[in-house]
């Protein structure tokens, strides 16, 4: 007897829901499509346990007459397509005919749906994939459709299942990236104990956009517009295009890109802020991703990321949206095209919304004699400093792909015409300082950056330091018998900040200081899921909030030097933050990342001019700590630049 032998439609439709069905949002997806499709106006999402207990869906769409509510739930059923080549100019968000099955072969599912051309509807229950009632029942015209206990019988699927709050903060983001992509519509989302989203229809997508994000961050977005004939493609320049005011549906063969992207005085720390949509279509596209990561280079930090909401709309024919069971990925048919398109769409709107920021000099020609290429590099500013311009050979600087010159004989390269800084650097002085050596102690060694290498001087070293004055109140310069230091005072009081938050947390004598006015801040639908689940640990580090309506928080109390827009920021980071690791991280990481994110927003900031007792302060403690050579984040706290470093740049040895 053979070995092969052919699965039964149960046993298929469990592994389509293995590729379909990841999570309880992946079953919010697949519904709320459906419900687009649809042409429904209203859709109302209720879930109780994260999904796991419950998920309805109600919507106002066209609904379904009695064959098709039970024909939808073979597998491959659609009324989406006809042949194989509608699989060419796929227009709907739903196509494939395995989300009904699928997700009826994992779960307890009851459909109620009605046409408006029948006098009853219909009403569906389903368990595990077998049809256990069909009847006709009075109902609305649209559909509802109920899963509960999701996974009940594939328990292996559903002990991979992450806690309450994270399955319903994943929901959450889903459903308020529909709500972007439609503000036509009106959208809302349940829990068990709370509106997370109630959005009614606005008129545009800068409406919704201020609806969903509220005043602050719409105030900081930009609106971009483009479009361009594909068949201009093929030009080895980029081609000129033209910018509109009012929306208006792409010609044939045309590729359009509106939304609004942010200043570069707004960034996030990851691209969970990020939301494109392709023909309507929630996306993650690396290419898509990529190409606004270009388009921020030299305007915002490297390990920062921008707010954008973009809408590109192009004939169906040009994008491959077949390419995964989930249809969060697609394929363009010109990827380069649209890579750049969209490059220099977003660069072109940011350069005309306020000027290019000011690069650093690159460093070009070969070192001095006698002195070492390391220690030329390391005098540029750190990567990811304001000011600095990363290139690659290979890279590009500003509308139209200008290329850099390669220097294939030496690791350096530079642009012909650097250029300069507003103003030149300054030092500070508060006044005449000596400059004295004293006999190192003995301590503990940690390893210091010094002129790209790592060595290891004393701790004791650290609190030898002697302050000479400021560079552009952002760098202390100091001295001692090692040589010159150069101490970043924003990361030196951040390492000294998170190394006493930490001591305090553990013994329990965290210092708290009460507002007079509760401080208020908004957040989005999943944040506020997210709250909920590290809210115990924020007290623990001195904060008091609760919930304040549905999407606000009021703040009571904070830990001692966090004050107005920085314990704003700080809980949005923290809220970020956990959005994207808490499938992960421990109860220790968690303390560890809420600790480093007080500490960084308490601290001292750049462009602060401070006063000698703060400087010598700030150097002292420094000494103190168990880590002094990097922020919690890992940025350097310090260079040092010995004497015998010195003597070689000055040839002198």
């Amino acid at each position: 007897m053979g070995r092969i032998r052919i699965l039964s439609d149960q046993v298929a439709n469990q592994i389509a829901a293995g590729e379909v069905v990841e999570r309880p949002a992946s079953v919010v997806k697949e519904l709320l499509e459906n419900s687009l499709d649809a042409g429904a106006t209203r859709i109302r999402v209720e879930v109780e346990g994260g999904g796991r207990k419950l998920i309805r869906i109600v919507d106002n769409g066209c609904g379904m007459v009695r064959d098709d509510a039970l024909l939808a739930f073979e597998r491959h059923a659609t009324s989406k397509l006809r042949t194989s080549d509608d699989l060419l100019s796929i227009a709907t968000l739903g196509f494939r005919g395995e989300a009904l099955p699928s997700i009826a072969s994992v779960s307890r599912l009851s459909l109620e749906t009605r046409a408006a051309e029948d006098e009853a509807g219909t009403r569906v229950e389903i368990a595990g994939g077998n049809i256990l009632n069909v009847e006709e029942a009075g109902l609305p015209v649209g559909t509802t459709i109920a899963i509960r206990d999701l996974f009940f019988n594939t328990p292996a699927r559903r002990k991979f299942l992450k806690s309450e709050s994270t399955e319903l903060s994943h929901i959450a983001a889903l459903v308020t990236h529909y709500a972007l992509a439609q503000p036509t519509k009106h959208f809302e989302l349940h829990s068990a104990t709370q509106a997370l989203l109630v959005a009614p229809a606005v008129a545009n997508a800068g409406e919704r956009l201020f609806q969903i994000f509220g005043r602050e961050t719409a105030g900081l977005m930009i609106p971009t517009a483009a479009e361009m004939d594909f068949a201009r493609a093929g030009l080895p320049e980029p081609p000129p295009w033209r910018r509109e005011q009012d929306y208006q549906p792409p010609d044939p063969g045309f590729i359009r890109i509106s939304g609004f992207v942010s200043k570069p005085e707004l960034q996030k720390l990851n691209r969970n802020s990020i939301y494109v949509f392709v023909n309507g279509r929630l996306i993650r596209d690396r290419l898509v991703i990529h190409s606004l990561t270009e388009a921020y280079r030299n305007i915002i930090p490297p390990t920062s990321f921008p707010v954008v909401l973009l809408f590109l709309e192009m004939p169906p024919q040009e994008v491959d949206v077949n390419v995964h069971p989930a249809k969060t990925e697609v394929r363009f048919r010109q990827q380069s095209f649209v890579h750049d398109f969209i490059r220099d769409t977003v660069r072109t709107t940011l350069m005309q919304a306020r000027p290019a920021a000011s690069f650093a000099a690159a460093l070009s020609g070969a070192p001095y004699a006698g002195a070492s290429s390391s220690l030329l590099l390391d005098v540029s500013p750190m990567p990811g400093d304001p000011g600095e311009a990363v290139f690659s050979p290979s890279g590009a600087m500003g509308f139209g792909s200008e290329s850099i010159p390669r220097r294939e004989d030496a690791e350096l390269f530079s642009l012909a015409a650097p250029v300069q800084p507003e103003s030149p650097g300054h030092l500070a002085f508060q006044e005449t300082i000596s400059v004295g050596y004293e006999p190192a102690r003995p301590a503990a060694v940690a390893a210091v950056v010094t002129s790209g290498v790592i060595e290891n001087p004393t701790l004791a070293s650290l609190s030898t330091l002697r302050p000479l004055g400021q560079i552009r109140d952002s760098f202390i310069l100091a001295v001692n018998e090692e040589g010159l230091w150069i101490i970043d005072q924003h990361v030196a009081h951040e390492r000294i900040l998170f190394e006493k938050v930490m001591r305090e947390r553990e013994t329990e004598q965290v210092q708290r200081q009460y507002l007079l006015m509760p401080v208020l801040v908004e957040l989005l639908p999943h944040q506020m899921v997210t709250f909920a689940a590290i809210a115990d640990e924020l007290a623990l580090n001195g904060f008091e909030a609760e919930p304040f309506g549905p999407r606000t928080l009021a703040v009571k109390a904070a830990p001692v030097g966090l004050t107005g827009k920085e314990l704003e920021h700080m809980l949005e980071d923290v809220l970020a933050g956990t959005e994207r690791e808490q499938q992960t991280e421990n109860a220790d990481t968690r303390r560890r990342r809420i600790a480093a994110s007080i500490a960084c927003h308490a601290a001292v900031k750049i462009n602060m001019p401070l006063e000698r007792s703060k400087i010598e302060w700030l150097l002292a403690e420094l000494g103190k700590t168990e880590y002094p050579t990097s922020c919690p984040h890992g940025r350097p706290i310090a260079l040092r630049y010995s004497h015998r470093e010195i003597e070689r740049a000055f040839q002198r040895t």
